[in-house]
């Protein structure tokens, strides 16, 4: 009989890379890490990990035992699901990982709803980019992730994750008052090919975006000043130092007068935000409110057009 919770961590090895990784991931050491997969392997009766450079990969045994954890995994969420339903179990406290203007556009409206509609659901709030937020749902760190589609995230049909889509919010082009297309109500990212860029660093989600909508242009942006928080981008942009994409939710309540703003001619210039939860929860009775209160809050908000990177 194979035990689950060594599914578990079969998986986090194989999501993580090394053992070490995995072990912190999942608050245990990784000597016991070693000894459960040890075991994973006895039971089966097949060797299911190689070492890979100065981590392990899984092998052709592993791969066919993973796809059957992640089913059997998602199953067991079901079955809590439904046994706390059973139990009439809206009543308790979850974790939602959120990335901070997601937090400020749907999860803090969510909640609030949450306080009328559902009073014994408790929400605890974590503030994680999209790249960090999904990992911790698979890792079991979190319950629910408001995330952003980024370069390697889990694709749409991963059976680790169940997807809801929230909304898509355009980018805007900022430059500098100054600068010659200054007058334009709009731009297009090509025409801004030959200037010096300002963005978040590599591994932000947003650092994508602008990235591939350079790139789809036909040009890599020369990004010379890196900052994550989105007012330094415009401050930088204000002094003349360069260009920038930004969401739009993120200039609301920012000094915007050293910059001007315009729209920009490109649906790819645009981030497509969704919650995501482990396979076979999105049922639990404690999830499935916070879930319904999410898509409220989008649409509450005007955020919730699939086409947001197309609007006037």
């Amino acid at each position: 009989m194979i035990d689950a919770r060594r599914l578990r961590i079969l998986r986090a090895v194989a999501d993580h890379r090394t053992v070490t990784a995995a072990a912190a991931a999942l608050y245990l050491s990784p000597s016991a890490v070693s000894q459960q997969l040890a075991a994973l392997e006895s039971e089966t009766g097949h060797r299911l990990l190689e070492r890979n450079g100065r981590g392990v990969r899984l092998t052709a045994a592993g791969e066919i035992l993973l796809t059957h954890a992640n089913a059997v995994l998602a199953q067991l969420e079901r079955a809590d699901a439904e046994l706390a339903a059973y139990a009439s179990g809206a009543a308790g406290q979850l974790t939602v990982a959120s990335f901070a203007t997601g937090i400020a556009q749907v999860l803090a409206p969510a909640i609030a709803q949450l306080a009328l509609t559902s009073p014994g659901i408790r929400v605890r709030v974590c503030d994680a980019e999209g790249d960090e937020s999904l990992p911790m749902v698979l890792d079991g760190q979190a319950d629910l992730a408001v995330a952003v589609e980024y370069r390697g995230a889990p694709r749409e049909d991963d059976q680790r994750l169940a997807r809801v889509p929230l909304y898509a919010e355009p980018f805007d082009a900022v430059l500098p008052v100054g600068h010659r297309r200054a007058a334009s109500a709009r731009v297009r990212i090509d025409e801004l090919a030959d200037e010096a860029w300002i963005g978040p660093y590599p591994g932000n989600p947003c650092h994508d975006v602008m990235v591939l909508a350079c790139e789809y242009a036909g040009f890599k942006p020369r990004l010379e000043h890196s900052s994550d928080d989105f007012r330094a981008v415009v401050a930088l942009a204000a002094a003349g130092a360069g260009v920038a994409l930004v969401p739009r939710s993120a200039l609301r309540g920012t000094d915007l007068s050293g910059v001007v703003v315009c729209q920009v001619d490109d649906v790819r210039a645009t981030r497509r935000v969704f919650a995501a939860v482990r396979r076979g929860a999105e049922e639990h009775p404690l999830i499935r409110p916070v879930l319904d209160a999410l898509r409220s809050a989008a649409a509450r908000g005007g955020l919730d057009d699939a086409d947001a990177g197309q609007r006037d």
